[in-house]
């Protein structure tokens, strides 16, 4: 592969994702054929778990297409593509100045996602308790860490 231009624009992570899926990166446990550095596939198997993973080519540039009535910019397009919102507070969010620029058009928006873009992959149920359970016994640690810490304040006082 040739670089004809460089930095010639940002990149969607769906193009990213698509980039990495053609050097041969999968959700392979090994992890051994293909010719895909570490870092890589840190950051294929995070966006595996974005709505990217689900997205097409025509839902892209359909995306793109009609995101140019709201007069966005590239960067706002590009975080609502990526982090496809379903609330009018996300917009909110991504969107400078949201009720000034858009006004009644939010709702509108939101619909458009909706419809243009897929859905991103739903966590299996045992990821989620497994990611609970993670959580949980970080949060015992901190309080652990802390009254450690505490109690030896109280020592030294």
């Amino acid at each position: 592969m040739k670089i004809l231009k460089e930095n010639a624009g940002v990149l969607t992570n769906f193009e990213v994702l698509n980039f990495l899926r053609s050097k041969g990166a999968s959700k392979d446990p090994t992890r051994v054929l293909a010719d895909v550095a570490p870092s890589e596939y840190k950051v294929y198997d995070y966006l595996a778990g974005t709505a990217a993973c689900n997205q097409t080519r025509e839902n892209v540039e359909e995306f793109f297409e009609k995101c140019k009535k709201y007069d966005l910019a590239k960067a706002e397009v590009l975080n609502i593509l990526h982090l496809r919102p379903t609330t009018p507070v996300e917009i909110d969010l991504i969107v400078e100045h949201c009720e000034m620029r858009l006004g009644d058009d939010v709702e509108e928006l939101i619909e458009m996602v909706a419809e243009v873009l897929p859905a991103p992959p739903s966590k299996p149920e045992n990821e989620e308790t497994i990611n609970e359970a993670n959580e949980a016994t970080e949060n015992k640690r901190d309080t652990g860490e802390q009254m450690d810490v505490d109690q030896g304040k109280a020592a030294d006082g």
